[in-house]
């Protein structure tokens, strides 16, 4: 693994990067009021700084969605790849008690619970920044690194 980083941050996130063994960068900026000043923080294009969000299927079902920055889901889309009528995004809470994350700071990277992931397709072949786990703290790596190390399903999902 070759990690350019602070090694003192230490989150659940940052731990499961560390021991997927993908190279990576992790950044602590501290708190950020745009996307657009995240990515600049983490050396990215706001297209490459990735949301996780979480996507409730029904009580007992999640799925976490890394969407490009300057794009959003596409719900028929997401709804036709997983096979539902319905999908919705759980209240603050919620997403807390499935993840051990509080909104802002999502990422499948050392979630409570491994939910299956789908990344949208226009993330691949690309350098990419996902949350750390913790306001101000970001992951760095190759795309197709953060997809095989998370087991990843690619689709298109965005729009």
């Amino acid at each position: 693994m070759n990690e350019k980083s602070e090694t003192s941050v230490s989150t659940p996130a940052t731990e499961a990067v560390r021991a997927s063994g993908i190279e990576h960068e992790i950044t602590s900026h501290g708190r950020v009021s745009s996307l657009e000043e995240a990515a600049a923080a983490r050396g990215v294009e706001p297209r490459d700084l990735v949301k996780s969000m979480v996507v409730r299927i029904d009580d007992e079902h999640y799925v976490i969605a890394l969407v490009p920055g300057d794009r959003q889901i596409s719900w028929p889309k997401l709804r036709a790849l997983l096979g539902v009528s319905r999908l919705s995004m759980p209240d603050a809470a919620r997403a807390l008690e499935v993840t051990g994350y509080e909104r802002g700071t999502i990422t499948p990277f050392g979630s409570t619970t491994a939910w299956p992931v789908i990344a949208d397709e226009a993330v691949s072949g690309r350098r990419i920044s996902i949350g750390g786990g913790a306001h101000g703290i970001g992951i760095t790596a190759q795309a197709d690194d953060v997809v095989a190390a998370l087991r990843a399903r690619l689709a298109d999902i965005s729009e």
